[in-house]
């Protein structure tokens, strides 16, 4: 018998296991392939930290599995002290099926342990999960939520004290406290009434919601700005973000906000999108008929948990000569918006003379190389970090303890982005109030958000990116992933469509290599499963293994640096990352 089998055998044993999802376990007992994607593995802490489908299994997101990460936590929590213990937890949810559920979950067992939590009262965006953390002086923070993954999925991250997602090799000691509960008995859990009566459960109040709201609202560079004649489309795609985007645009003077009420109330199932991401185009079509309806200046779009933020320009009939039609509303991917907001808040700083010395800018391996450009043309440092905003959120933590450098801005491509230090993740709601106050600031200046776009590439070259997912579901694609990256180990690329390949980096191996010269020197960042490739042209390919989902992500880049119109350098940036795909592919 595989061990697949046995694990679902155990669980349909267990006397801790409730009769609803015995019944479930008995309903696939048929199904030996269901069993074996349920239960051929655990879910682990990756950089997302736990996610996975919601159902009965090893595999799968359910109250045995949120338990037993929970206890692993409890045990860690414990093993740091009195004082730690004390400190406490504090909890949110996002919109997904089950999240106020499995919030509940893990409070329970967190105060079975004698763990003192402090829970959202309602669905939260994950930023302020993290801003409470610190707000509330918590050892820990937990928020469940599958981000913007599709309906059937939920999750569970975790924070530490600094506000940040728990990082190596903290994550590694909790997950190893996690396997080491082999029986749900081992799970200590109380009822709500008893956790409630001991004031082990509290209720994390509005003041926090409060605290965060002004925290948002001091990032702002302009705070007088005419911002009534600005139109904004807002639509949080049935998630977090509703309640406290409109709470900040209002406070902070944007009064002509259009909400698509279809999507504004929280729902799991995501009726009206068939992925809730902003980084998918077709989210925004409900709220593209109702920009063009109210004549809309942009459109924001945030995700389930409110942490990534999406964006859609107005294509006004100045946009021309820019070589893009006037049919449409232009989507900003999240490497666009990013150097939208480097160049806005850096040139603004300057301006105000309050760009600080020892500034500093951060941003992912994969993410667009312009921000590099920017950052040296205002002669701050640049720093990359490896995918995943727990390691911008490091980099903070860095910068606060040894006060080297002072974080100005920090964003991943997949639409997540931070300005200060108030929190340690990507944060939607503050992305929202930046990107309208940086389209009313170049209004003023008879600018559109897309002009001040255009300007960018001119300054610093046309960049474009472009990301692919290959798709490995089950043992077999876990078998294939290894297989493609082993392959690429032993047989590197040397060329790609004719373009040498002049620097490849291997951060399993912490290495990067002067194809040239030969060279060597480490890449300064942790251990990690990517594998990067640097052309003669200055074109790049990141492959790279998702810590979340079963799928190897394909990362591609390059720059056009003279150019007529964006129609033909966007044409010859398509060419040179179609060559480099297709020089890919022909590995698989």
């Amino acid at each position: 018998m595989m061990e697949y089998r046995k694990e679902y055998e155990k669980w349909l044993s267990d006397p801790a296991i409730d009769n609803d999802t015995r019944q479930e376990l008995q309903g696939i007992g048929a199904d030996t392939r269901e069993i074996e994607d349920r239960f051929y593995t655990h879910l682990a802490f990756g950089t997302g930290g736990l996610r996975g489908v919601i159902g009965a299994g090893t595999n799968r997101m359910n109250i045995y599995t949120v338990r037993k990460a929970t206890q692993g936590l409890a045990h860690y929590i414990l093993s740091q002290g009195e004082a730690a213990v004390q400190k406490g937890v504090v909890i949110a949810h996002d919109s997904r099926r089950m999240s106020p559920e499995f919030c509940e979950e893990a409070a329970l067992v967190l105060n079975g342990n004698g763990i003192r939590t402090y829970v959202f009262d309602d669905l939260r965006p994950t930023p302020l999960l993290s801003f409470a953390v610190r707000h509330l002086g918590c050892t820990a923070g937990i928020v469940i939520t599958a981000s913007h993954n599709p309906p059937e999925y939920n999750g569970y991250k975790v924070y530490w004290d600094d506000g940040g997602q728990v990082p190596h090799p903290r994550d590694q000691a909790i997950i190893m406290e996690v396997n080491k509960i082999t029986d749900f008995l081992q799970i200590k859990t109380i009822s709500k009434k008893a956790a409630v009566e001991s004031g082990l459960f509290s209720v994390a109040g509005p003041e926090v919601d409060d605290a965060y709201v002004q925290a948002i609202l001091s990032q702002r560079r302009h705070r007088e700005l005419p911002v009534r004649p600005l139109k904004i489309v807002f639509t949080p795609l049935h998630g977090a973000g509703n309640v406290l985007v409109r709470r900040v645009l209002d406070e902070a003077g944007y009064k002509d906000v259009y909400v698509v009420e279809a999507q504004a109330a929280p729902d799991g199932n995501f009726p009206t999108v068939a992925y809730p991401n902003p980084e998918d185009f077709a989210a925004f079509a409900m709220a593209e008929t109702l920009a063009w309806e109210k004549d809309a200046d942009l459109i924001i779009c945030t995700d389930p948990d409110g942490d990534r933020l999406g964006v859609a320009l107005k294509n006004e009939m100045s946009m021309d000569n820019h070589g893009y039609s006037t049919d449409k509303y232009i989507h900003l991917t999240g490497n666009m918006t990013g150097v939208l907001l480097t160049e806005y808040l850096l040139s603004e700083r300057k301006v105000m003379d309050d760009l600080p010395a020892n500034g500093a800018i951060v941003s992912t391996i994969v993410s667009t190389e312009m921000s590099k450009s920017i950052a040296r043309a205002y002669g701050v440092t640049h720093f990359e970090v490896l995918t995943g905003f727990k390691y911008i959120g490091e980099k903070i933590k860095e910068f606060e303890q040894s006060g080297a450098h002072t974080y100005l801005f920090g964003f991943e491509e997949s639409c997540g982005y931070l300005a200060g230090d108030y929190a340690r993740d990507k944060d939607a709601v503050e992305a929202a109030l930046l990107v309208c106050e940086a389209a009313a600031y170049y209004r003023q200046k008879n600018m559109s958000l897309w002009d001040a776009m255009v300007a960018l590439y001119k300054k610093y070259g046309y960049f474009k990116e472009s990301l692919e997912s290959v798709t490995l579901k089950g043992l077999e694609g876990l078998a294939d992933m290894r297989r493609i990256m082993a392959d690429l180990r032993r047989n590197p690329f040397k060329e790609m469509g004719g373009l040498a390949v002049v620097e490849r980096r291997d951060y399993r191996e912490r290495v990067t290599l002067n194809c040239i010269t030969g060279q060597t020197k480490t890449t300064g960042l942790p251990c990690s499963d990517v594998l990067y490739y640097v052309l003669e042209d200055g074109s790049w390919l990141c492959i790279r293994p998702s810590g979340t989902e079963p799928k190897i992500k394909l990362y591609f880049g390059t720059v056009i640096e003279a150019w007529d119109t964006l129609a033909e350098a966007d044409a010859q940036a398509q060419e040179r990352l179609g060559i480099i795909k297709q020089a890919f592919e022909s590995r698989l």
